[in-house]
């Protein structure tokens, strides 16, 4: 008896070792992608391979615990929007839209942040503003117009419109990649209408903002007005093949439930279709396109969080989490909401949403038996915490970068100035729906 009870003890001895060593690794990744001195990626895939090589996790464990379902669905949309990009349509929205506005700065401002929107949602936030940045920059061009408040907007467009899908923001992939009843048609009813509100409530307040910002000259907006938008469509027999796939695929989303496909096999049959249907040419271009230090960055996440969860960390913070909320679940859904939108404005929210995922899915065997309102809570918190400040999320550094190569760098205050406000104002918005939804 004394026997093994010294082994026991010698047991969780060495298991309590390998959680002060996985938090150990986990915590000097986290610092290093805060500082972005080296590229997150590598910093990502080293720290997942010092979880295997400490001996923390097998690599049969880290394989089991990488997502392939999240993966699957980016490389899938990024094959399709980087081929529909090639026949100039986004382009020719954006010009259409303009031209809608007649050529008015403040229409031109309202027209691109709807399109950004709509385009996250759909597209996800980060391809939507690497199509979106140079259109709006040929635009303000023209108009003679500084570029910042379009760009800041649109990046705050595309936090907002990315929260209303399953595919529209990383953190919404994994989600409901790692919670199977949370379906593509669930994602829409449950934040599409609190994402809607939340930009009707921003644009009248980016009007009062930017307006006495963004002025031109009739002659100037004439400039845009004689633009032809049809000289952008470079490729139309392409385009009616990527329209046709992408509306399948969307429709393939809807139905994924029902015919008991994951939305990955849905996004890399639509991408491999549009592959077929294009002819060879287009395979390499297409693959060369796919942003892998992504889809690696994500690799080595889920490794570094398997670590954690492998070593009982994540458990135990869920246990402290509901000790602190007494298991209400209203409580624990604000605190939720809150946590991941002040974290996510500040460190990146795939990699905090990585370490959540498990820590709610414990929560459910701790005694808290609706867990809806707490996956809504965080994706709502991870998503709009986004536009908390410049370092948020990937489409905020994004379009910084692009706008900073043509001359109007944002800096990281003049963000936070305008991005925190706005986005607590968000965060209010959503803590009143989830409560009046979900907890009333």
């Amino acid at each position: 008896m004394i026997q093994d009870s010294h082994i026991y003890r010698m047991g969780r001895h060495a298991m309590e070792q390998q959680a002060i060593l996985a938090i150990g690794i986990f915590l000097i990744v986290y610092a290093f992608i805060i500082a972005e001195k080296i590229h997150r990626t590598i910093v990502a895939m080293i720290g997942g391979a010092l979880m295997v090589i400490f001996g923390i996790v097998s690599q049969e464990t880290a394989i089991h615990h990488i997502d392939f379902n999240t993966l699957g669905l980016l490389v899938g949309m990024m094959i399709i929007v980087n081929i529909t990009a090639e026949t100039g349509l986004f382009k020719f929205i954006a010009v259409w839209a303009a031209k809608k506005a007649k050529g008015r700065p403040v229409a031109i401002m309202v027209a691109l942040i709807l399109i950004t929107a709509i385009g996250s949602a759909f597209l996800d936030n980060v391809t939507t503003v690497l199509l979106m940045v140079p259109v709006t920059l040929s635009i303000t061009r023209q108009l003679r117009v500084n570029p910042t408040p379009f760009l800041i907007t649109q990046i705050m467009a595309s936090n907002v419109g990315g929260t209303a899908t399953l595919i529209g923001d990383p953190p919404n992939i994994m989600i409901g990649s790692a919670v199977k009843e949370l379906t593509f048609v669930a994602f829409i009813n449950n934040l599409t209408p609190i994402a809607v509100i939340i930009l009707a409530v921003f644009i009248p307040l980016f009007i009062l903002m930017f307006r006495k910002q963004i002025k031109t000259t009739p002659e100037l907006m004439q400039s845009i007005m004689d633009l032809d938008e049809k000289e952008l469509l470079t490729d139309r027999k392409l385009l009616i093949k990527c329209l046709t796939v992408m509306g399948l695929t969307i429709i393939g989303f809807f139905l994924h439930q029902l015919v008991h496909l994951e939305s990955a096999t849905v996004a890399l049959a639509g991408a491999f279709l549009l592959l077929l249907l294009t002819g060879e040419h287009m395979l390499e271009e297409a693959f060369a396109k796919v942003e892998w230090p992504t889809i690696f960055f994500f690799v080595g996440l889920f490794v570094l969080v398997a670590g954690l969860i492998e070593t009982g960390v994540i458990a135990t913070l869920a246990e402290k989490a509901t000790d602190l909320t007494g298991g209400d679940v209203a409580a624990t859904s604000m605190l939720i909401l809150w946590m991941s939108a002040i974290a996510s404005a500040f460190i990146d929210n795939i990699p905090f949403v990585a370490t959540m995922i498990p820590m709610i899915q414990d929560m459910g065997s701790l005694g808290i038996s609706n867990l809806e309102p707490l996956w809504w809570s965080l994706a709502l918190g991870a998503c709009l915490g986004g536009n908390g400040s410049l370092i948020g999320a990937s489409a905020n550094l994004i379009v910084a970068g692009m706008a900073a190569k043509e001359g109007y760098p944002i800096k990281f205050a003049q963000f936070l100035k305008l991005g925190f406000p706005m986005m607590l104002l968000s965060i209010v918005l959503a803590s009143a729906y989830v409560y009046l939804r979900y907890l009333m």
